[in-house]
This record gives C-alpha cells, structure tokens and sequence, in this order.
C-alpha cells in the first residue's frame, strides 16, 4: 500500500537525493503511520474498557503517542526541507534528526507513565476479561505494526533516515509488546491466572527500550558521528580514479542532514607537475564528488616528491620505523627540507582512536627513530587521528 502511494503522491519519487522526494516519502510514511496508529488506539481502547484489562489499554495509548510521534516526523521532514537561509547556509536537515530526538523522548515519557500504572496493577489487581474480540483486536495489532515495521525500515534505508529507521525499531517493539499482552489475556481466558499488572510492565519496558534506541539513533548525528565507511571508499575510489592524484589523507566529513554533507580533504600530487593542469584536475574532481555522491568538497593539493631516490629512501625507513611500533599507523605528506646544518624529516602519523600508546608515546618513539638516521636528521612530526 505505502509503495503504491509512493509512486502515485511522490514525484519523481526515483530521485531520492532530492530535498522534495524526500519530504513526499517522509509525508507518505507518517501519515500512513498516523491513521493506522490512531485506528489501533480506538480499537485496543475499545478492548481494553471492555474487558478492563491495564495491559490492552496501556498498549492502546502506546498507540497513540505512536501517532503523535509519526505527525511530530511530519512536521520534521517539512522543516528539514526548508531551503537554506542567511541564519542557516547549510539549511536545515537537521531538523530531521530533532525531530527523531522528539519522537524518542516522548515514547520514554510514555513508557515511565506506563510503569507507574502497571506497577500499581500488580500491587492492586483487577478482574479482567479475556474475550475473543479482545484476542483479534490484538492479533490484528501484531500484523499491522509487523506491516509499519517492513515500510518504514525500507522507505528509511532508501532514504537513509535516521528518523525513519528509529521509527521501524519502535514498530517492532510494539509488536513484541502487543504480543506479551495477547498472551496474557490468553492465559487468562485459559487458566483464569491474571497476569495483565505483569504484561503491563513488560509492555512500559518494551516501550522504554525502543524509546532508548530511538534515542541514540538521532542523538549519534546531531553530536557528530563517524561517516559511513561505504561513503569514505566511495570517496577515496572516485578521487584516486584520476592518475594525477596519488594519495588521499586528512578526510573530513560534515553532516548538516541527510543529502547535505560538506567534505574536505588532501590530494597527493606530484611537485614536478604543471600546478594550472593539477587545478583543472582538483576542480573536475570536486565537481564530480557534488555530481555522482551529492557532497560539496573542498580538496587541498599537497605536492609530493616522486622521483628523488633520497627522499624515497627516507621515506621507506621511517615507514619500516613505524611498522616497529604497530602496523595500525600510517604517514602522509612525507617530505625533506635540507638546511646548513641539519635536513628536517617532516611528516604526519595517523594515529587510530583507542591505540594503545599515548599519542605523546608513539611521536617521541618515532622522534628517536628518525634521529638515529643517517644525515643529522631532525623530526617534524603531527599526530593525525584517521
């Protein structure tokens, strides 16, 4: 049903890079999610006052802060796709992450209200009813949010939104706690057990786990996460496919939201080379990252030496130097400066977070490394961080 609506409401709905395809997905998944969550309150309500069970109308009102949630997505995917402004040059897609952040907090405020209640069902039990209209109206509640959960993960991952996968998560939370509640109310028709105080509170804690998980989805881009390893291969391929550039290192990626990502980096080049040919080549990359990734980049040409026998000699040991320490490190914008008295040995070491050593450790491992070469070497030596 959503993909049929997709494709008659969303135009040009193939150009998913585009702000508007994806303000039409985001609006075609949340008010699908509105009118299915709000059906599902009135049912699950309905169930819960007849047979006065806390568990069905706990899950009922799950339901309908899942519909406040999917119009708080709404309003998110309008915002995110305002055009950029003197205020916000980079515009707004991060409103789309804000939006994901909203959405969390209000399951967990829900999930808390819900502990409340279902701990004082334990402590003061009621009689409950399990009847046969309940049971469907559960069953019915599992396969429409097993339904949500399928759509909204694939239209998320077409899109890449964080605010849409959060939302595919707290679908299937709800089916899993839809169905503790069924099988509580079926252990009640059964054995005439009452469990429903206990799968209220399995209920509240479902809720709470995936309001934490819808958390942590949209707070990790809003602080600044790493970028997607697929997307840095797909930069470093697309930037080494022209023969000019030799290397690639100081990789920087900016996320202002979801298809606006600014990136930085430095392209090795040849020292010997004619610099107006390199600069053609540098601005036919960059327009070839916004073209084929949908990034804007900025590139820095770092010249290199690459036919001095001396400088690839010392080259060569420093790297046999700093395999010695640990083959997770790697140099970059490797050079020699030769003076009256001393030649400088200059280079920067990228270092991975979490090594082991210190990073004031490994750059006086290296100093002494380099100081013990040939040549009254001196080191000049950055620690970078991958």
């Amino acid at each position: 049903m959503v993909g049929f609506l997709v494709r008659h409401f969303v135009k040009d709905y193939e150009n998913t890079s585009d702000e508007r395809v994806r303000q039409g997905y985001g609006a075609v998944a949340s008010i699908t999610g509105i009118c299915l969550n709000i059906l599902l309150f009135l049912g699950k309500y309905l169930a819960g006052q007849l047979s006065g069970s806390i568990a069905i109308t706990a899950d009922a009102f799950n339901n309908l802060s899942d519909a406040g949630s999917s119009v708080i997505t709404l309003l998110g995917f309008r915002m995110a796709a305002k055009k950029p402004d003197l205020g916000h040059p980079y515009g707004h897609g991060r409103m789309e992450y804000v939006a994901g952040l909203a959405v969390s907090f209000a399951i967990l405020l829900m999930g808390f209200e819900l502990l409340k209640t279902s701990a004082g069902k334990i402590l003061a039990p009621e009689e409950v009813d399990g009847s046969i209209a309940a049971i469907l109206v559960l069953a019915a509640s599992i396969g429409v949010k097993i339904y949500m959960f399928y759509y909204n993960r694939r239209l998320g991952n077409k899109i890449h939104s964080a605010a849409m996968k959060a939302t595919s998560m707290d679908s299937l939370s709800d089916s899993a706690a839809t169905s503790v509640v069924l099988i509580s109310i079926v252990i009640v028709r059964l054995t005439g057990v009452n469990l429903d105080g206990i799968g209220g509170l399995l209920v509240s804690a479902f809720i709470l786990y995936a309001g934490y998980g819808a958390a942590k989805e949209t707070i990790s881009p809003l602080l600044g996460q790493s970028p997607d390893p697929e997307f840095v291969k797909s930069v470093e391929e697309l930037v080494l496919a022209h023969p000019e550039v030799i290397g690639v290192h100081d990789l920087m990626v900016h996320d202002y939201g979801p298809g606006r990502r600014v990136i930085s980096l430095h392209g090795e080049v040849p020292g010997d080379g004619d610099i107006f040919v390199l600069h053609d080549v540098i601005d036919s990359i960059e327009k070839e990252l916004q073209e084929k990734l949908g990034c804007s980049a900025v590139i820095h040409m770092d010249p290199i030496a690459t036919d001095d026998e001396m400088v690839n000699a010392m080259k060569e040991k420093v790297i046999e130097a700093v395999k010695k320490i640990s083959p997770e490190i790697t140099i970059h914008d490797f050079r020699i400066v030769h003076g009256p008295t001393h030649t400088n040995v200059i280079f920067d070491a990228v270092v991975p977070f979490g090594f082991r050593m210190e990073d004031r450790e490994v750059r006086q491992m290296l100093e002494k490394a380099v100081r013990e070469m040939e040549g009254n070497c001196y080191p000049v030596i950055t620690i970078d961080k991958g």
